[in-house]
């Protein structure tokens, strides 16, 4: 497993690197390491693409300075000692100590402790670098965000089989006749936490910075195990006990948004999505077929017979999957499951389907196994 990891992390990138700090360089060599940043970020699982505006260049001028660029070059998806860091490097420890720490306090990189010593590694853009700037986002950053992020779902999440989320249905839209497993349970999933925070939807945050937000609350992302402690170090989000955590669920199911945890067993986070902010299901919106570019094992389903025509199921979904004739139709390839049309209908009218069993989206077992499925999809293995 460790031989796998090193090659993913980029390895080939970090060898490249003298560990020198980036002083006095000239315009073309600052523009040179954000560029083996961007390279580095793009090697890993979740990706970076290029760009032909460089837009992604800006994103991390705007994020890192010329010296955090080039240490965070350096680190991989494994977590590492100050000490082991600045011996690869080849920096003096009581300098980078003090630097990475900072860097991770300001979200660039991602900060871990284990048997009693901090430990340090590199943080993807998105899932990460991103989110963990929902603190001091500034409209420049929201704009090139919002232009790269349909580069970076059309080249690198549509291309991969694996996502890095998943959509599960509403525990209420599923039948009791159902074999539900309990990762695909919200409520199962909350239960099992033994730390729990909540903090701010970037993706709400950001549009309504810009005079673009919606009605649907904002603290409802819930952030689970090493990334609870991360986010309560960092002030990005609160400490909240099982029952609350329930409430931010059901608050954010009441208001009708889509259910998105980490595409593991043991997911990481959830996120209560809704299509007009969320960077991932606003862009599978503008698709003609959504339902294909997400990791989901349910559909809905009609019974004309049932239908009053009311519209409610078309105001509740978020992908347009459905539309009125005479009744309700679903479009299967915009559907991604999620439920929340059948909890709305009052008339049982709509129920939600398993899809058969070899087209079902059953979640690895570990996020770090997720990445690797992720990584050999995109031939980085």
């Amino acid at each position: 497993m460790r031989s796998l990891l090193e090659s993913l992390m980029g390895k080939m990138v970090y060898k490249k690197l003298h560990g020198k700090p980036a002083i006095k360089q000239t315009d073309g060599e600052e523009q040179g390491v954000f560029k083996r940043l961007a390279l580095h970020l793009d090697r890993l699982p979740a990706g970076y693409p290029p760009t032909e505006s460089g837009v992604e260049l800006r994103i991390l001028k705007r994020l890192f300075t010329p010296e955090e660029a080039e240490i965070a070059a350096g680190l991989t998806l494994m977590s590492e000692t100050a000490e082991a860091i600045a011996k690869r490097l080849k920096r003096p420890v009581d300098e980078l100590a003090p630097k990475i720490e900072e860097m991770s306090r300001k979200g660039l990189i991602y900060r871990t402790k284990k048997d009693g010593k901090m430990r340090y590694m590199a943080a993807q853009f998105v899932i990460g670098i991103w989110e963990y700037h929902v603190n001091d986002l500034d409209p420049g950053l929201i704009a090139d965000v919002n232009e790269y992020m349909p580069e970076l779902m059309q080249k690198v999440w549509l291309k991969t089989e694996t996502k890095q989320l998943r959509v599960i249905p509403v525990s209420q839209s599923l039948s009791a006749e159902m074999t539900i497993m309990a990762y695909d349970q919200a409520e199962e999933i909350i239960r099992r936490q033994s730390r729990i925070v909540v903090a701010t939807c970037i993706c709400r945050k950001e549009t309504e910075m810009v005079g673009k937000g919606c009605h649907h609350p904002k603290e409802v992302c819930l952030i689970f195990g090493s990334g609870a402690h991360y986010y309560e170090e960092n002030g990005l989000g609160k400490r909240v006990a099982v029952e609350e955590a329930l409430g931010v669920l059901k608050e954010g199911l009441d208001a009708g948004l889509v259910l998105q945890p980490g595409n593991a067993q043991k997911p990481a986070n959830i996120c209560l999505c809704c299509g007009c902010c969320c960077q991932v299901l606003k862009n599978l919106k503008s698709y003609d077929k959504p339902a294909l570019a997400v990791n989901s094992s349910y559909y809905a389903a009609v019974d004309a017979d049932n239908c009053s025509a009311c519209e409610l199921c078309i105001r509740r979904c978020h992908m347009d999957a459905i539309t009125m004739d005479d009744t309700a139709v679903v479009n299967h390839d915009r559907c991604i499951g999620c439920g929340l049309c059948v909890i709305a209908c009052e008339f049982d009218a709509l129920t939600m389907r398993q899809k058969p069993e070899d087209q079902r989206a059953n979640p690895p077992t570990s996020l770090s196994k997720t990445y690797l499925k992720i990584a050999k999809e995109r031939g980085l293995l």
